[in-house]
């Protein structure tokens, strides 16, 4: 374990009161930032664009090159920069960012210092996610102790930096993880996708240059500075470098957050969480989250980083390991994610709204039933008329467990028909076993 296992944002996890600036300062915290504000703003950049580090909230773009987006600054016509932290963790199986948060927020806002310095931004925003109370009032609490240490605030360090952080708490739209909604809640607005161009970059948050980036992404910004770009390019693959937090939840014996290089396959950190729960096998799972095409037991060594699990037909997104034994309805399953989408499209575009609460009724009929195989033909046809075709991806992540769960399980569609419901029903189980149709 100790061999694949990298703990560097989850090391001091276990820590006595690990949350606070004191445990944060005995583990060497806030030493990469003196480190940074001896260093001018672009090598920074430099530095993180060398690393290889990829944006770690689902897109996978790089990071330093993100922040290289920005345009000059333009004396003549002088803006403000932001940087924007996107805690709106809220994807299903998605767990990653919150934990983070709790256990050591100062991670986060050492990453946050040095990545607004980088960038030349003098106010930093950390938008939460707002069900989330406790993770809202400890990384508040962490802001007000780096503020009365001097880590914040005017002149950090006595290097002439100034920086103000603010803790903006959102109001539970999921929509709000997409960037452009993130940043109309900010600006007090409902949560919708803007039209872009423009980007973010040129004009974001306030009209102004803006860079967002997930919260894993800007924690893992210290260790680069303390350990340099040729130690964090070292680990992971060729394209996909460095460590990242994998999270395992379901059917595992020891679900939770397992910190290791981007490669790793989930039959070793299936090996790490103790293996699939007594007496039971893995049916199918998702690499990315809800939004993510589902992946079978076939696909155990695939590695597991944005290139290796793009070639296997799904995406790498948050790294929300679910994992489903055989005992698990997959057409079920299916149908509670796409409620979810439905419930939380915001209803701005046309294929999203109404595509989505189609799926739903569909699948609804399917799971008891109802219909017929031509209903297969339509779940694809609605899918097809909303993948690229909305604002932003909530569509297009709706329709990715519906396409490969019909991909892969097919015939569980069919035996819902064909037996008139569910055959994972306890009621029914017993009925379809004497048929020979399909058993839990």
């Amino acid at each position: 374990m100790a061999d694949t296992l990298t703990p560097v944002l989850t090391a001091g996890w276990g820590d006595e009161r690990s949350w606070t600036l004191e445990a944060y300062r005995g583990r060497g915290g806030y030493a990469a930032l003196d480190t940074a504000l001896g260093m001018a703003p672009a090598d920074i950049v430099t530095m993180v664009k060398d690393s290889g580090l990829r944006g770690r909230g689902g897109a996978g773009f790089p990071t330093g090159m993100k922040w290289g987006f920005l345009p000059p600054e333009d004396p003549e016509d002088p803006k403000p920069r932001y940087l924007v932290v996107n805690a709106d963790e809220s994807e299903p199986g998605t767990c990653k960012d919150t934990p983070l948060m709790m256990a050591s927020p100062h991670t986060l806002l050492e990453g946050v210092i040095i990545s607004s310095y980088a960038i030349k931004a003098r106010t930093a925003f950390i938008y939460v996610r707002g069900e989330i109370l406790h993770c809202v009032r400890r990384v508040q609490a962490a802001v007000a102790e780096a503020y009365a240490a001097g880590h914040l605030g005017t002149d950090i360090h006595g290097s002439g930096y100034d920086l103000d952080v603010v803790v903006h708490t959102g109001a539970g739209a999921y929509i709000c993880g997409e960037e452009t909604a993130l940043l109309e809640g900010l600006e007090g607005r409902r949560g919708q996708p803007r039209l872009r161009p423009p980007f973010p970059a040129v004009a974001g948050l306030y009209a102004s240059p803006t860079v967002i980036n997930n919260v894993e992404s800007i924690a893992s910004v210290p260790s680069i500075l303390e350990h340099g770009a040729d130690w964090f390019a070292s680990m992971g693959t060729e394209k996909s470098k460095g460590f990242g937090i994998f999270s395992l939840s379901g059917h595992v014996k020891r679900p939770g957050q397992y910190e290791a290089p981007l490669g790793v396959t989930l039959r070793t950190l299936i090996d790490l969480a103790g293996g699939i729960r007594e007496g039971h096998e893995l049916k199918f799972w998702t690499p990315g989250g809800s939004s993510t095409p589902i992946l079978t037991a076939e696909h155990l060594d695939v590695p597991l980083d944005f290139e290796g699990v793009g070639e296997a037909g799904s995406m790498l997104g948050t790294r929300a390991l679910q994992i489903f034994d055989e005992t698990t309805c997959v057409v079920r399953a299916v149908l509670r994610w796409t409620e979810f989408y439905k419930h939380e499209s915001c209803g701005k575009c046309t294929p999203c709204r109404e595509g989505t609460w189609w799926l739903v009724q569909t699948l609804a009929n399917l799971e008891k039933g109802i219909g017929s195989e031509s209903d297969l033909d339509q779940l694809d046809d609605v899918c097809d008329n909303i993948l690229g075709r909305s604002f932003c991806a909530l569509g297009d992540g709706a329709t990715s467990p519906i396409t490969s769960s019909i991909k892969y399980f097919k015939e569980e569609y069919l035996a819902h028909l064909s037996g008139g419901g569910c055959p994972f029903d306890p009621i029914r189980s017993t009925v379809f076993a004497d048929e020979g149709v399909l058993t839990p």
